[in-house]
């Protein structure tokens, strides 16, 4: 069997896998019981759309169910008190101005399975790779889809 990759969380991100998986667990499976008891009663299977329909839903909401369990077998959360100030690193909140466009903007460094494109960039990522290890003032190049660009540091905190 392959090792398994650590799965690198901030504390919110954690609190938001497992608030989702209370309400997989909780609610999504029990709406989804309904429906299949529902599309049972309307007999043919064969011909029964509905019946397919929710099947795949509960087939999604399993996956789903089962993928963050396993996130959170191999999650490591970190520690807030491990975050530097003056350096650019996981759990960093990080000011920059993009060179190019003469845009400030604002993220914070996670691990992969946070990302959201208007507030937290991977490390991973081209740009959040980049940042990584800078320190304010730093001026980093990020080779992205649309060409190399360049991000000056304005700010870093916790």
């Amino acid at each position: 069997m392959a090792e398994e990759k650590e799965i690198i969380l901030t504390k919110e991100g954690l609190e938001n896998l497992e608030q989702e998986l209370e309400q997989l667990k909780t609610v999504r499976r029990k709406e989804v019981t309904e429906k299949i008891k529902e599309a049972l009663s309307f007999g043919d299977l064969s011909e029964n759309a509905e019946y397919d329909e929710a099947r795949n839903e509960q087939a999604e909401v399993e996956s789903r169910i089962n993928q963050i369990e396993s996130m959170l077998k191999f999650a490591r959360v970190i520690d807030e008190n491990d975050i530097q100030a003056d350096i650019v690193s996981l759990g960093s909140h990080v000011k920059i101005l993009d060179i190019e466009f003469d845009e400030e903007l604002e993220y914070t460094i996670v691990g992969p399975t946070e990302v959201d494109p208007n507030s937290k960039l991977s490390y991973e990522s081209p740009v959040g790779a980049a940042l990584m290890n800078h320190t304010i003032g730093d001026v980093v190049e990020a080779v992205t889809p649309g060409g190399t660009a360049q991000f000056k540091i304005l700010d870093i905190t916790r």
